[in-house]
């Protein structure tokens, strides 16, 4: 199996970018995982405590989970991907079958924040975008998918976000094998990407 990594920044474009890699590969040879999945299970605490967590720092996310969940599907074993709501801030009881691929793709701001995690990837991809780009982006998803309004997302942004982004986000860029330059469509990088995954599915 096959483990890309595919990190940047909020709003950076990383599902457009796994979007792009995926568009001329065998549906059934490649799978997802995303790290928005994987934040912690906080039932016992209420929502306003829930609203209050720092989602982006790598201590919201249940890393261990993650690497059992990716260990087993390399061990050819279905898992059960948590479901996560952004509205309630909390795990939901659904879960989505996952079953192993040819090729896995993870993506998240702070997968390459994790050793152990960062060590299971082949191949560990960073997409950068220019800051003013991802704040933009992200205020539109917040406030279209996410009910929240724009004072909230501007406060998260500067409180939260902006710092966690510089110092645990942007740093991780060093130990990508390749880095995507998000404020074109990037063939290049993509074609090169697809090639490696080829090489392993043919």
């Amino acid at each position: 199996m096959l483990i890309i990594g595919i990190a940047g920044g909020t709003g950076s474009g990383k599902t457009t970018v796994v979007h792009q890699i995926m568009n001329e590969l065998p549906e059934a040879e490649v799978g997802i995982i995303s790290q928005d999945s994987y934040y912690k299970e906080n039932k016992n605490l209420s929502f306003d405590e829930r609203a209050l967590i720092n989602f982006d720092h790598p201590r919201a996310i249940d890393f261990e989970l993650l690497v059992a969940h990716l260990k087993e599907l390399k061990a050819e074993k279905t898992v059960q991907q948590p479901v996560y709501s952004f509205v309630t801030h909390n795990r939901t009881e659904d879960t989505i079958t996952t079953h192993p691929r040819k090729v896995m793709i993870v993506e998240g701001i702070l997968i390459l924040a994790n050793p152990e995690l960062r060590d299971m990837f082949d191949v560990k991809i960073y997409v950068h975008a220019d800051s003013d780009e991802r704040l933009i982006r992200r205020m539109k998803r917040d406030i279209a998918e996410r009910g929240r309004d724009m004072d909230e997302v501007l406060s998260r942004y500067q409180n939260t976000l902006k710092p966690m982004h510089q110092q645990f986000i942007e740093p991780t860029k060093a130990f990508a094998d390749i880095i995507i330059p998000n404020d074109k469509y990037n063939t290049v990088a993509i074609d090169v990407v697809r090639a490696v995954i080829n090489q392993r599915i043919l």
